[in-house]
């Protein structure tokens, strides 16, 4: 007991020390936890060793949790929205790894059973690394992102018919050896996952129910970790993968009306034990192998990173992914998972592989997980920098529509409500945007876009800004917006300006250039919900309407007389004190003089009620 407190000790006070660090240094948390586990291994202080498998195992938990939370999140709609990329980027991804890796085993003298065994477990990335790095970074959102977490779910699948594949490539002489037959594995793994799915989708829905029903949230997530635990332990015992049955456990609850409580509940249990893996991890690399051949295991390193690399970043441009995009996906998915631990035990216990080729193999792995965080500080630093100068010099679209009366200039979260009201109205509109991905997308979904930076001369030439009648600057950059007001202003004087001010500030500068239109992009959606407080406050909704077009008037008027003032902070302080004192008069006078039958007859909610009833 006093060893476990300590064991438990030094690992916390390694995560603590180490992981903010790495953090402020932009390495990454799992970056910070794999070091961590290095200097307290065997092969750094020796504060931790013998018990290190031991840990392993416990650890191990954290990407039992995290497979159910991944699982969790694979609703019907999600998985036929990526039903291309999964089936599709993430098939060929694991064949086509299969493949080359096992091409390079013949190569090298292995046996077709040992190289294709090989091939299918190099085919495997770290759904921990990889999810956990794209989340830290703010790039799980993206297209590349996206595209990442496809192949990590078709692998995280994959590894079912994987380890049932995996005994029929047993040589006779081992299936001589084992005590069973290869097909009554492969039978053992289908029949556990269809019980997994069956009992999941008729048994754990009333018990879920029933425990709700106590009120109790302590035996909610008590009840959670048991369905976790259980399923992992069913599956340990007939020797397959905890994770993996857990993954199927999640999907089939997936659509549950619990799914939210269960990923809440389970969550900060993952967080911990995720860290804690990744630690046994650093730790439990076999340094002494390595310093025994280091050329070997470094070549074996990079040869899988070159590898996986070249083949993800063919994919990503077959599957029409911008160059940024593929760059990303490459760099994020080139190393090995830690699924290949489980089936490098698993064909090793199966007679597949023997140890001397197992072991080396397990520490490729393990210092290809180590290399992953490295790998995309090198993309964030050097590449992406680069390929964003190069972007921008890529050409523009060749616009065909040059007889359009407006012109939007962005077409992100702002330009598209513009956009799709006046195309709703059947107004012909040409829409120019300097974001690729984001034209991509919206092409999917119907839209016409066109490639190009609106601040260039030749392109609103192109787009026919001498013909059209109205000029929208929707952009979200405020230098850039500044600049296209200012080019349209000097070179198409007839166009009236309506344009997106991100805040006051901006909007001053947009007021002294005389803009005809301008709207502040949050300034509208905060007056609605200043409606609806004060209605849900008891406000009748004339009032609340009224009280919200007063406010709106004064506003603007305070916005126009203080852009005059720009610069002196002190004058606009005491401008805006003044305007409170007024603003709260004005309302009180209107207040007094509203008359109550006018109120009735603008609030017609309870006429509405009536007539429904």
């Amino acid at each position: 007991m006093d060893n476990l407190f300590f064991q438990a000790f030094i690992y916390l006070l390694a995560a603590v020390l180490t992981v903010p660090v790495a953090q402020r240094l932009g390495l990454g948390s799992v970056l910070g936890y794999l070091l961590a586990g290095v200097a307290i291994g065997p092969f750094g202080l020796q504060l931790v060793g013998q018990e290190g498998e031991d840990v392993m195992h416990f650890a191990e938990f954290g990407v039992v949790m995290m497979l159910f939370l991944v699982g969790l999140e694979l609703q019907p709609s999600l998985l036929w929205r990526l039903r291309v990329p999964i089936l599709g980027l993430g098939g060929l991804q694991v064949v086509g790894t299969a493949l080359a890796v096992g091409g390079i085993g013949l190569l090298l003298g292995m046996s077709w059973q040992v190289a294709l065994a090989v091939g299918l477990i190099f085919a495997m990335s770290s759904t921990a690394i990889v999810l956990q790095t794209l989340n830290e970074k703010g790039l799980l959102k993206t297209e590349a992102g996206q595209s990442s977490f496809s192949v990590l779910l078709f692998q995280d699948i994959a590894v079912i018919p994987i380890l049932a594949l995996l005994p029929l490539l047993a040589s006779e002489k081992s299936l001589a050896e084992t005590t069973g037959l290869p097909w009554q594995q492969t039978l053992l793994v289908i029949g556990l996952v269809g019980g997994i799915v069956l009992a999941g989708r008729f048994l754990m829905r009333p018990v879920f129910r029933f425990i709700a029903s106590t009120g109790l949230r302590e035996m909610f997530t008590a009840t959670a970790l048991l369905l976790v635990i259980g399923v992992a332990l069913a599956v340990q015992a007939v020797d397959l993968s905890p994770a993996l049955g857990t993954f199927v456990a999640g999907v089939v609850l997936a659509d549950s009306e619990y799914r939210h409580e269960l990923e809440s509940d389970i969550e900060p249990f993952k967080g911990l034990l995720l860290g804690l893996f990744f630690i046994a991890v650093g730790a439990g690399i076999n340094f002494a192998l390595f310093f025994r051949e280091p050329f070997l295991i470094l070549g074996l390193v990079i040869g899988l990173v070159v590898v996986k690399f070249s083949l993800l970043l063919g994919l990503g441009r077959f599957f029409k992914l911008e160059w940024s995009a593929s760059l990303l996906f490459a760099f994020a998915l080139a190393q090995g998972g830690e699924f290949a631990f489980v089936l490098f035990s698993f064909a090793t216990q199966n007679n597949i592989l023997t140890t001397e080729v197992a072991e080396p193999l397990i520490v490729v792995v393990a210092l290809s997980m180590v290399f992953t965080p490295l790998l995309m500080i090198v993309y964030e630093r050097f590449v992406q920098p680069r390929f964003t100068n190069w972007s921008e010099e890529r050409e523009t679209d060749e616009i065909d529509e040059k007889e359009n009366p407006v012109i939007i200039a962005g077409f992100g979260r702002f330009g598209q409500i513009v956009g799709r009201m006046l195309i709703a109205n059947g107004c012909r509109v040409t829409v120019l945007d300097i974001n690729s991905n984001q034209i991509d997308m919206l092409r999917r979904f119907g839209f016409k876009l066109f490639y190009g930076d609106a601040s260039r001369l030749d392109l609103l030439h192109a787009a026919g800004a001498n013909q059209a009648k109205l000029f929208v600057v929707a952009v979200d950059d405020r230098e850039k917006s500044i600049a296209i007001i200012d080019l349209v202003q000097k070179h198409f004087p007839h166009l009236k300006i309506l344009a997106r001010a991100i805040d006051r500030q901006h909007a001053y500068e947009m007021i002294n250039r005389k803009v005809e239109v301008i709207e502040r992009e949050t300034f509208g959606s905060a007056l609605e919900l200043g409606v609806e407080a004060l209605q849900l406050l008891g406000v009748r909704a004339y009032r609340a309407r009224r009280v919200a077009q007063l406010f709106k008037v004064n506003d603007e008027h305070l916005l126009h007389e203080m852009a005059k003032l720009e610069g002196d902070e002190k004058t606009i302080a005491a401008r805006s004190r003044q305007n409170r004192e007024e603003l709260e008069r004005l309302l009180q006078a209107d207040d007094q003089e509203s008359g109550h039958e006018i109120d009735r007859a603008w609030d017609v909610t309870n006429l509405i009620k009536n007539e429904s009833t």
